[in-house]
């Protein structure tokens, strides 16, 4: 398997990009395209757009969200400890005793821990008790809140659990905040794979801020970019684990790239969907649907924006998304990149 893409994957899932707080994953994706794109440039809520001119006005909107789900200080109490709220969906039971990454205001990445009453001092019905956010806080080793504030962390510094990334197999890679830096990868991918060839159509893709808390970017972009259609490019929800039915499963590893059909933000265009399917025919790509009706993405605001945008949406399977670490096969990867350029090479002759 291509080494470039574990590489890829590797520098885009350990960058620090909380919603709100994607600065670094854009810098880093801004040295990843710089050489494979004739323009680029950051709105001013901080989407990296970037454009590949082609033969025509004809524009292609391929859409990564560039941040994860994650963590803000709100409150700082006299102990040293920290309380916190959610920037995204998290599922509050993965929380405790998950390292953290607090990021300063100068940059620095302080350490922490989600702590919570220990079981051994709780009442027998209370052990039993699902946790609430008010049942956790960040321990940082600080025993006063004085000593948090000479180690430079704020009220409204961001922070984000952590583990390294790391390949479990020949075909299997962990990370964090794979939904969506498998996306933004693809992307990426695709503009390696069509670099030198001469587009029949402008390519623009949307690298966006703020999916995760509102689809906040995709919106604001795709009124800028007016594109006539659009390709939302996904890390999405893998659920083929034991104790969910396959009828429940919204997508399983190894089946290929997953084609959305509906979610809670859209219901994808026919005509979209039809193209990718048959050109994944062509390319001889394994794909699998993505069940109805769970999630959303930024799909779910571009394809409302101006007149209406023709929006489809294209994910890679991963397990364990919006937690600490996540898993995804490179063949599914791989494949969406391919699918992904197949659509690129043919959506002009498809949509005109």
């Amino acid at each position: 398997m291509a080494h470039t893409s574990i590489d890829l994957l590797k520098a885009l899932s350990t960058a620090f990009g909380v919603s709100g707080f994607e600065d670094d994953v854009r810098n880093v994706i801004a040295q990843f395209v710089k050489t494979l794109v004739d323009e680029i440039r950051v709105d001013p809520l901080g989407n990296l757009i970037v454009t590949r001119k082609g033969k025509s006005d004809f524009t292609l909107m391929l859409d990564a969200h560039m941040d994860e789900v994650g963590l803000i200080i709100s409150y700082i109490e006299e102990k040293g400890f920290l309380r916190f709220a959610t920037l995204g969906g998290w599922d509050l039971r993965i929380l405790p005793a998950q390292v953290v990454k607090i990021r300063t205001r100068q940059g620095k990445l302080i350490t922490g821990v989600i702590g919570s009453v220990p079981p051994h001092v709780l009442k027998p019905e209370d052990r039993e008790k699902p946790f609430k956010l008010e049942d956790l806080f960040i321990d940082v080793g600080a025993s006063s809140a004085e000593e948090v504030q000479k180690m430079g962390i704020r009220i409204g510094d961001p922070a984000v659990p952590y583990y390294p990334f790391e390949q479990l197999s020949e075909n299997l890679v962990g990370g964090k905040a794979f939904d969506d830096r498998a996306g933004c990868a693809v992307a990426i991918r695709a503009l390696q794979e069509l670099q030198r060839e001469n587009l029949n159509l402008t390519l623009v893709c949307n690298f966006a801020i703020g999916e995760e808390t509102g689809l906040r970017g995709a919106r604001a972009a795709a009124y800028s970019i007016n594109p006539n259609v659009a390709l939302a490019l996904e890390g999405t929800i893998g659920a083929d684990v034991p104790g969910v039915a396959p009828a429940r499963q919204p997508t399983a590893l190894g089946k290929g790239p997953a084609i959305t059909i509906a979610d809670s933000s859209l219901v994808t265009s026919r005509r979209v969907v039809e193209a990718l399917e048959k050109i994944a025919e062509k390319l001889k790509i394994a794909y699998q649907y993505k069940l109805p009706i769970y999630g959303g993405t930024d799909a779910g605001a571009i394809h409302t924006t101006r007149g209406g945008i023709m929006s489809g949406v294209l994910s890679v399977p991963c397990r364990y998304i919006h937690s600490q670490f996540s898993l995804l096969r490179l063949d599914d990867f791989e494949n969406t990149v391919k699918l992904t350029v197949g659509f690129v090479r043919e959506c002009r002759e498809l949509f005109s």
